[in-house]
């Protein structure tokens, strides 16, 4: 793999990133240890294999043109042994204390100057459950492409793709960064158009911004800290309730995190004030593009948590992210990803800090769904049992919730500012309870208890 301008989106998320305001999504995935399978072994295991992914040898580099611009080149002087590492678990009931420890890893920023990545290998007793967690920076990454990154690690995926570590100057020349002359009429003429699609999309975030700025539950100065917690919903019973209302596995999923949120908040005594907002991003890539950078858009949609029965909720949702479809990606907050596209590296160098305070004025909390293989995956010959993602968390916000479907589970990473939301596992067990109300309402006829 040679050199590569990133994307301006990627360099977006580049800038964005402060000590105190980590842009690295990630993913903690359990695995059921298999006889004869050692900590050792794994931990070689993933080093191996990590460093046998092209993509994880690229660290970011500073370029003279464009000016402001960075580019991904080849680490030459690239350690696995910095990047991935073993950590104990000391509590006695594993999935709390990876958890809890994930939390505390995800708090540190990704170095600079190396590859914006780490893994590690959290584990127990010798012969006991295992997870790993990988953070990837979000610039290196979006959702679907970090899952393709990150699948490298498995066994079935190695398998398919083995082939030598490449030391050195790679064997491809480098792509220059630096146009040809004969593109140069071709470029001119897309800049003119690409001005007026700027300035289309600039008016759509500036109409989908807010002007009140009340403290909601969600967003709280930023502390700096992280606390995970976890979900597990039955794939089964999620599509069971679609064919029976006829509505999207997202919508449901949607919807149930709008009930979670009604639940929790009347467990804290607090009664919502006004719909929370969501951004829900949506992934603009398309299957065989050969885009490396993030490719993101992303949809509005106020949360219908003041809304009592949970049919009624889904039906909000339904009705909500049906007009955003049909609008398009390049409507509200969700444009903002999409107006980076347009714009200068400079404006991404000198920017990020104003528009990282602006995330609170279009949206409250970011919910979104990572897609996963379909078939089933191991380590070292230890099955996955479970994988959750995990997104980041922009600046004055406080909560994030990502879902993946892995082995007949619905699998839900909540992310959280340490310090806003400190009863962070409440909210994951609403999570279940809104889930399971809403199952039992479609496909057994009870009548849900009112939430005040």
């Amino acid at each position: 793999m040679g050199t590569e301008l990133l994307a301006p989106l990627d360099l977006a998320f580049w800038h964005l990133e402060s000590d105190a305001h980590p842009m690295h999504l990630g993913a903690l995935a359990v695995f059921t240890p298999a006889p004869g399978t050692t900590p050792p072994h794994i931990l070689d295991l993933l080093r191996t294999r990590a460093a046998a992914i092209p993509r994880l040898r690229m660290c970011v580099r500073d370029v003279l043109l464009p000016v402001g611009g960075a580019a991904w080149t080849v680490d030459k002087d690239f350690d696995v042994h910095r990047h991935v590492r073993r950590v104990a678990v000391e509590d006695g009931d594993f999935m709390a204390g990876a958890t809890r420890l994930a939390g505390e890893l995800m708090e540190q920023p990704l170095g600079r100057g190396v590859p914006p990545w780490q893994m590690y290998l959290i584990g127990g007793a010798d012969d006991g459950p295992f997870a790993v967690l990988v953070k990837l920076h979000h610039a290196l990454a979006d959702g679907m492409r970090a899952v393709a990154i990150g699948a490298g690690i498995f066994d079935e995926i190695a398998a398919a793709t083995a082939r030598p570590v490449t030391r050195g100057r790679p064997a491809v020349p480098p792509r220059s960064w630096l146009p040809d002359p004969r593109e140069m009429a071709g470029l001119a003429l897309g800049r003119i158009g690409e001005v007026g699609r700027a300035l289309g999309v600039g008016a759509s975030v500036v109409r989908a911004g807010r002007l009140d700025l009340r403290s909601t539950a969600f967003t709280a100065p930023s502390s700096g800290t992280r606390r995970l917690a976890t979900a597990d919903l039955d794939a089964t019973a999620l599509q069971r309730i679609r064919r029976a209302e006829g509505s999207t596995a997202n919508d449901i999923l949607l919807a149930v995190v709008a009930g979670a949120l009604r639940r929790w908040m009347a467990g804290r005594g607090e009664a919502p004030a006004t719909d929370p907002r969501a951004l829900v991003p949506v992934s603009r890539r398309r299957p065989g593009g050969g885009v490396s950078g993030n490719r993101l858009s992303a949809y509005l949609l106020d949360l219908p948590v003041g809304a009592a029965d949970p049919r009624e909720r889904l039906r909000t949702v339904r009705a909500a992210m049906d007009r955003n479809k049909a609008a398009g990606p390049l409507k509200g907050a969700g444009a903002v990803a999409v107006l980076a596209d347009q714009l200068h590296p400079l404006a991404h160098r000198f920017g990020a800090p104003l528009a990282a305070n602006a995330a609170r004025m279009l949206f409250d909390l970011l919910v979104t769904s990572v897609p996963l293989p379909r078939t089933a995956l191991s380590l070292g010959g230890c099955p996955l049992s479970a994988l959750y993602p995990m997104a980041p968390l922009a600046r004055g916000q406080s909560l994030a919730v990502a879902l993946s479907t892995y082995g007949g589970r619905v699998h839900v990473g909540l992310v959280a500012d340490g310090k806003a939301l400190a009863d962070l596992e409440r909210l994951a067990a609403a999570v279940e309870e809104e889930f399971e109300e809403l199952r039992e309402l479609v496909t057994g006829g009870r009548v849900p208890a009112p939430v005040l």
